[in-house]
């Protein structure tokens, strides 16, 4: 998976502000970071029970970009970016997930859950106790404390549809639906699952949710009868992330295995299996063999690039953010990608068109 041509270039670098404590508790807090869907905002769960909410893009982030926006800057994006300030969100427990959800605005006669007065960008914190707490991000205000799960909140995802739909997943082995119109109310509980709930993602149409847990299959339920549609089966390790491309026509797993396999998950067909390959340090002089497992898969917003995370390196709490050349998506990939929005893999092999081209909309062809 590593990428050819120009190297990637590491932009800035966040450290926490207190003390590093060298136990594994405030180690896994750092494991969840998340960008907002409009791009304005970054969270970091940076340790201590404490999330950061920081202005995106990062000033030294800026800085390097300066002379690429000297000549398109309005001065209204300055003033956007200079209003903007960080915030701290205390939690009052480790924090294990994160998830950010752009609702539309409010239409008349129709139930909200926010307060009047308050913009529709939401951040939702899944905690070590079970708890799920629903932060308005402008203003730092609590919205919600949603009880329900016996353990600890891994992972959170809303639905794209600003439905007000959250699912969470949890160490007790559940995957919770929580209806945030109607009070924050639980409305589903997913059982299935025989070890803890890592990971769980809404496919961008709302469809379909999958589901990782310390097993080597990935669950795949249906969001419309909240029901199990199937078991993917094919890795040689616990599977521990998943997420759907940008129009749902493909779902990629990851494991310990350093495998990542890439599905329809219509017809639960493997496509592609990619193995990661481990990064070696030049500052490691060790003789010792590092093992890579694994730990986070996702897909790039147009859908052309995935990007795993794996134990390579020690975990120390810093969160590095990286430039990478930017590739123009293809005419051909745009085309592909607006029609299986809408499209589903059944859908397009009824469709009166040439083999091949069938293959290149499944993505059977790339």
């Amino acid at each position: 998976m590593k990428p050819s041509g120009e190297e990637p270039v590491l932009l800035a670098e966040l450290k926490p502000g207190r003390p590093h404590r060298y136990d594994w508790k405030s180690s896994c807090e750092t494991w969840s970071v998340a960008f907002s869907p409009d791009g304005a905002w970054f969270a970091w769960s940076q340790g201590h029970c404490v999330v950061k909410l920081i202005p995106w893009p990062l000033e030294e982030a800026e800085a390097c970009k300066t002379s690429e926006r000297k000549g398109r800057g309005s001065k209204a994006e300055a003033r956007s970016r200079a209003a903007a300030k960080e915030k701290t969100l205390e939690c009052g427990q480790i924090v294990w997930g994160l998830a950010f959800s752009s609702w539309p605005a409010v239409q008349a006669g129709s139930v909200s859950p926010l307060p009047a007065g308050l913009s529709c960008l939401v951040l939702a914190t899944g905690l070590n106790d079970g708890q799920i707490k629903v932060w308005e991000v402008q203003t730092g205000h609590l919205l919600f404390s949603l009880l329900g799960h016996q353990d600890v909140v891994r992972d959170l995802s809303f639905a794209p549809n600003g439905s007000f739909i959250l699912v969470s997943a949890s160490r007790d082995k559940t995957l919770r639906v929580w209806d945030l119109s109607r009070d924050g109310r639980q409305v589903q509980v997913l059982s299935g699952h025989v070890q803890w709930v890592y990971c769980c993602s809404i496919s961008p149409d709302c469809s379909m949710l999958c589901s990782a847990a310390g097993e080597k299959s990935a669950l795949l339920w249906s969001m419309r009868s909240y029901t199990l549609i199937r078991r993917l089966e094919g890795h040689q390790s616990s599977v521990v992330s998943c997420d759907f491309s940008p129009d749902s026509a493909l779902l990629v797993t990851a494991s310990y295995d350093a495998c990542v396999i890439m599905w329809d998950p219509y017809t639960g067909e493997q496509l592609r299996t990619l193995r990661h390959v481990p990064l070696h340090s030049a500052l490691d002089y060790s003789s010792e063999v590092h093992t890579s497992s694994l730990r986070s898969v996702c897909f790039s917003p147009e859908g052309l690039y995935l990007a795993t995370v794996a134990d390579d390196r020690t975990r120390d709490g810093h969160v590095q953010f990286w430039s990478a050349p930017r590739v123009l998506s293809s005419l051909k990939h745009l085309c592909r990608k607006a029609l299986r929005t809408f499209l589903t893999t059944y859908q397009v092999l009824a469709l009166p068109i040439p083999r091949k081209l069938k293959e290149f909309l499944t993505y059977r062809t790339f």
